[in-house]
């Protein structure tokens, strides 16, 4: 049989239709949120300007919330794709978390969406639960790796706890978005961030 002649059962034509679908309604939000913002964005404009009805939305993502979840996710795979170092080292993965955040000071709707979203979801059955847990989980392991391998180095400054540091520096990722967002002239999240790991790091370290 050639290939001319290879059928593709329906059912999975059918699900690469909806997955592609999915995935437009999903782009789709990505942009109405990052031009007007949380407030400004609704499921039926989404609907609308992805070309699907409201209910055709809804059959995709039974709530906001968990269409917002998938929205983040998009967003965390495009900044690692971006942003992330083209060559590991222990170094340059901090420093990928301090350019996100000068990043994420230029985009200012997802920012919002982001911390309103964390804010909801601590309980289990919210929606974008899931999305946070792992979220919070593998960026700790991330800065944990990293501070790790420093202290193996002998870059971290003595007392320096890497598990312990891991959480504070996320912890404050997260508090920095919330300051941020209330002042933005008044708080440099990326020099913050900055200041904390060369506090973090011997002083022949950051050279």
């Amino acid at each position: 049989m050639s290939d001319a002649e290879v059928k593709v059962p329906a059912s999975s034509r059918g699900y690469a239709k909806g997955r592609a679908r999915r995935e437009q309604i999903v782009t789709t939000a990505v942009e109405v949120y990052a031009d007007v913002g949380y407030h400004g964005a609704s499921l039926r404009d989404i609907a609308k300007r992805a070309g699907i009805s409201h209910v055709g939305l809804h059959y995709y993502f039974p709530s906001r919330e968990a269409l917002l979840a998938a929205v983040l996710e998009r967003r965390d795979e495009e900044d690692t794709a971006r942003l992330g170092p083209k060559e590991y080292s222990p170094t340059a993965a901090v420093q990928h978390l301090i350019d996100l955040a000068g990043h994420n000071a230029r985009h200012p709707g997802i920012v919002e969406l982001y911390v309103r979203l964390a804010a909801e979801a601590f309980s289990e059955d919210h929606p974008a639960h899931q999305y946070f847990t792992d979220h919070y989980r593998t960026t700790r392991e991330y800065v944990h790796r990293a501070l790790r391998q420093l202290s193996e180095q002998g870059a971290l400054r003595e007392g320096v706890d890497p598990r312990v540091a891991a959480a504070g520096f996320v912890a404050l990722m997260d508090g920095l978005q919330v300051q941020w967002l209330t002042s933005p002239e008044e708080v440099d999240m990326a020099a913050v961030l900055r200041s904390h790991l060369d506090q973090l790091l011997k002083e022949t370290s950051t050279s």
